[in-house]
């Protein structure tokens, strides 16, 4: 028998190391090492012979689309550009109980239609996948459950009815019995993620895996793991609220940060195709610190509701609270109103809200924080069909960005007339769309249109 040395491997970037240390030399992380059991001199054997290729000019190499696989669930579609690539392989990741498992088998069923694909889930057992599925009113001959944790198993099953397109549910729960460490740790999701990808392109089968996340937010397992697969989907949202986006960060074959909107029911995740009308419905009229911005996740405009409280407060440290707004970016707006504006904001707590549970990670939403703010803090309500949007920098000025025409268009469908945006924008507009915007270039522009004019 081979003689079995022991490593220990940092579960966070990988770094090996003979002896076990408290702290990472590498990410300077703190109790991460695991111990690893190897082989000395063993050479692992693949697992399927490797198809033998040479070579090829690039002028020799068909350049015809392959169709992609549409499985009718537009939302699902849109963010993976139109539609599953052939031979591609998609990684879906999410916090526990968001309802990844939930879409997946959902999307499965629709692309067993006309096709076979194979399950495989680590997580739960057949009978759980049933019951699962009779929930959800999936019903298909050509949808195959397996239950296995086996890399090994997998790839024999793969071998004998060769599926078109597999499902891994979850990375972590699947291990290489190459490997004698515990599955999820990050050699086993490294070596089971790298046998996949390439049974998947010898075989052309597509490959969908689904990955946990940490508490830090973080796809679970090396960051080689993000980059081996071809798209990365993140489904997130609060779980308190129904809305569920999915959001696409990396795709090789579409647009990056593009988004589709579900709503969780107990028949699983429906569709949005209207996703603003839903985030309005409940919106409160006259009420100060609350401000409809309009943000583009990818290419859809999305509008939804800003909500500021601005309250005093005893404490020495006033509260930043915010949920949905980036805390860090609530701070540095809140300063530069101290310091253009005059507001001071040294005994108020803030709290920042972006109804529906929704996250806006887009600039272009500075400048209705910033309106929200002022409105909370001076009580004076804006406009009920007043949609705002724009960048704001640290000398109080008003940026433009991009996206106006979808901006204006959203806006439009759901009756808002009046716009207050960047002046840099308005002028890049015609004059019919430019007609109902207000162009501001500084703060002391936005006080002096909604807070400082007369009958206000």
């Amino acid at each position: 028998m081979a003689e079995k040395r022991i490593v220990y491997r940092c579960q966070q970037c990988g770094y090996l190391s003979p002896k076990w240390l408290g702290r990472c030399p590498e990410c300077q992380t703190w109790d991460g090492m695991v111990e690893e059991r190897s082989a000395k001199g063993s050479s692992r054997a693949p697992a399927t012979p490797s198809v033998k290729s040479r070579p090829v000019p690039f002028h020799e190499i068909s350049s015809q689309d392959r169709a992609r696989i549409v499985t009718g669930i537009h939302e699902w579609d849109r963010t993976l550009g139109s539609g599953l690539m052939p031979d591609s392989m998609v990684l879906l990741a999410g916090d526990p109980g968001i309802g990844k498992s939930t879409l997946l088998l959902q999307a499965l069923a629709r692309m067993a239609r006309d096709r076979q694909v194979l399950y495989v889930s680590g997580e739960e057992s057949p009978h759980q996948l049933k019951n699962r599925a009779e929930r959800l009113g999936v019903r298909s001959e050509r949808l195959l459950a397996y239950s296995e944790c086996s890399l090994e198993s997998v790839i024999e099953v793969i071998e004998t009815l060769a599926p078109e397109i597999l499902a891994v549910d979850s990375i972590q729960t699947l291990y290489s019995e190459a490997l004698d460490v515990a599955p999820g740790s990050i050699s086993q999701v490294r070596e089971c993620a790298v046998r996949l990808m390439r049974v998947a392109k010898e075989k052309g089968i597509s490959v969908i895996l689904v990955g946990h996340v940490t508490k830090e937010g973080a796809i679970a397992g090396p960051k080689a793991l993000e980059h081996l697969v071809d798209t990365v989907l993140y489904l997130e949202g609060d779980r308190t609220h129904a809305f569920r986006l999915l959001r696409s960060v990396k795709n090789r074959y579409g647009s990056t940060n593009e988004i589709g909107v579900f709503e969780m029911k107990e028949e699983g995740l429906e569709e949005v195709p209207n996703p603003s009308r839903l985030l309005l419905a409940e919106r409160p009229v006259g009420v100060s610190g609350s401000v409809v911005v309009c943000s583009v996740e990818g290419t859809r405009p999305l509008l939804v509701e800003l909500q500021a409280l601005v309250s005093a407060t005893g404490w020495v440290q006033p509260r930043r609270t915010t949920m949905g707004v980036d805390v860090n970016r609530l701070s540095l707006l809140v300063a530069v109103l101290e310091k253009k504006v005059g507001l001071s904001f040294a005994q108020q707590d803030v709290f920042m809200n972006v109804a529906g549970g929704i996250r806006i990670i887009e600039p272009a939403a500075d400048l209705a924080v910033v309106t929200a703010l002022i409105s909370s803090y001076l009580d004076r309500p804006v406009p009920p069909d007043l949609v705002v949007w724009g960048e704001v920098g640290l000398a109080g000025e008003v940026r433009g960005v991009g996206h106006s025409v979808p901006r204006l268009a959203e806006a439009h469908a759901l009756g808002f007339r009046k716009h207050l945006v960047p002046a840099g924008n308005v002028e890049r507009l015609s004059r019919e769309l430019g007609a109902n915007c207000l162009g501001v270039r500084s703060l002391q522009e936005v006080m002096d249109a909604l807070f400082n004019s007369p009958g206000r």
